[in-house]
């Protein structure tokens, strides 16, 4: 295997959007984004496919599932269900408001040289610092956070849900997420540990696209206070990713090293016909 060949698999390892190519792309998918019912609940599928919202592949595991309601206060998924190709849960949307869904995972990869050869190794840190294999050389430790939510609202929305927690990646839409509407103008804000991330690329991918043959992917980028003002795109189910940092190649004559840090967001958005 050649060494640019080499740099380009690692490449691919060390970024979570890829174009095309991406192996997989996980995803919260609720059965509706604005419930108008007198007893209002929803059915959240959680899963992993090659394409946005096809349940083909996989499940998501919801360890760490929190569910927040519309007061700012935890609120019990109900009927949580792992099956073959994708998990499952219900919220009792019990008050007025939004409410949020998310799944937020930490974890460690390394890569290190053993008895001459590049191992690789991904767990908990504390794992990790427990099976440190005696004779390892050249550790690297990249430190992992992901970031994967949607939104439903009922009755009025609100923005509490939206407060930063001030770790990782975060996505702050100063337009309602479940008041996107096709053709209007929307602003979102992102943040990198509670501060404005400038100059921060995300993709954004329609559903649907065993239907249409082509993925369709919108890609924008924030300004440097963070924010983005753009038209939203037509009506429809999208899935929001965005990473950090971007992996760019290093020298030709260097092999591509890991960063220590890598943070990823996604989120499942529905934009309304006008």
């Amino acid at each position: 295997m050649t060494k640019p060949f080499q740099r380009a698999l690692l490449a691919l390892a060390l970024t979570g959007l890829v174009s095309g190519v991406q192996a997989q792309r996980p995803w919260l998918l609720a059965s509706s984004t604005v419930v108008d019912s007198k007893d209002p609940w929803v059915t959240v599928d959680a899963a992993s496919s090659d394409n946005a919202f096809d349940i083909d592949n996989m499940p998501l595991k919801l360890a760490a599932l929190l569910v927040t309601g519309p007061d700012g206060a935890r609120v019990l998924p109900l009927n949580m269900f792992t099956g073959h190709l994708r998990s499952s849960f219900d919220i009792k949307l019990a008050q007025a408001g939004t409410y949020k869904a998310s799944l937020v995972t930490t974890s460690v990869t390394a890569y290190y040289k053993l008895n001459g050869e590049t191992k690789r190794w991904r767990g908990s840190e504390q794992d990790w610092a427990l099976q440190l294999p005696p004779g390892a050389q050249d550790v690297k430790l990249t430190r992992m956070h992901s970031r994967l939510e949607t939104f439903v609202s009922t009755g009025k929305p609100n923005e509490v849900v939206f407060k930063p927690t001030g770790a990782g990646l975060e996505f702050v839409p100063l337009t309602h997420p479940n008041d996107l509407r096709a053709g209007e103008k929307a602003t979102w804000r992102f943040l990198l540990d509670g501060k404005p991330l400038a100059n921060q690329p995300f993709s954004l991918v329609p559903g649907g696209v065993r239907y249409r043959g082509v993925l369709g992917e919108i890609r924008q980028t924030t300004d440097a206070n963070g924010e983005i003002s753009f038209t939203v795109p037509p009506a429809g189910m999208y899935l929001l990713s965005s990473n950090w940092p971007e992996t760019t190649p290093d020298a030709q004559d260097q092999p591509m090293q890991p960063p220590a840090r890598r943070l990823s967001y996604g989120a499942t958005l529905e934009v309304l016909p006008q």
